[in-house]
């Protein structure tokens, strides 16, 4: 069963419904007992940080899932996945999850050539191997041709604190920006893999079932 942790954030019922395309049953939840009965977890999220992270702080949750990512997977999308660094510089500076190394920080709002771009980062953009790959075998994104595109909508990037937690960059301004990273069983994705059609849901499913073939 797939928890999907509902702190106040985000349509958390398009994801449900999106899982259950793939046949994978998933439960909107703010349970702590739920959570921990669930064998895999999302954190879905829109919005700002510090907003979100005080709702989620305001669940009790935190504790649980700390705990829960050092046993079972996790997947954070968008700002979920910004949650799971250590901190981020949205509007001052605000403690996240801590269980990805890395701190978020905001999008230049000029290019790689110093002219004016525009923020947030709003369009479908490719997906390219990061952390020394040449591809992405073996990954959640094992399924993906480098180049096929997903849904992006963000002002805030995260900065993994070491190049082996990034899992996959897409460029934006002529820079790079991490689209996911990962630790272990536990892993982000700034695109919003459930409204970037097959290819998302693949990410999804393969995820899953890569986690649930390492147990």
């Amino acid at each position: 069963m797939i928890a999907i942790i509902d702190y106040g954030v985000g349509n958390l019922f398009s994801l449900k419904s999106s899982l259950k395309q793939l046949g994978l049953e998933a439960v909107v939840t703010a349970d702590a007992d739920t959570i921990r009965k669930a064998d895999r977890l999302i954190l879905p999220g829109v919005g700002a940080f510090a907003d979100a992270m005080a709702k989620l702080e305001a669940t009790g949750l935190v504790p649980v899932m700390k705990e829960e990512a050092e046993r079972k997977p996790l997947l954070g999308i968008c700002l979920g996945m910004q949650m799971l660094f250590d901190e981020s510089e949205e509007f001052g500076l605000h403690k996240g999850l801590g269980l990805i190394p890395g701190r978020v920080v905001k999008i230049p709002d000029t290019d790689a050539d110093g002219c004016p771009q525009r923020v947030p980062h709003i369009s479908w953009n490719p997906l390219y191997p990061a952390g020394g790959r040449t591809d992405f075998s073996g990954t959640a994104l094992q399924n993906v041709q480098p180049g096929q595109e997903c849904y992006f909508i963000h002002s805030y990037e995260a900065k993994p604190a070491a190049e082996e937690y990034r899992l996959a960059d897409t460029v934006y301004g002529g820079r790079k920006v991490c689209a996911a990273a990962q630790k272990g069983c536990v892993i982000g994705t700034q695109f919003h893999p459930e409204k970037s059609g097959p290819v998302g849901l693949g990410i999804i499913k393969a995820y899953l079932d890569l986690c649930a073939q390492a147990e």
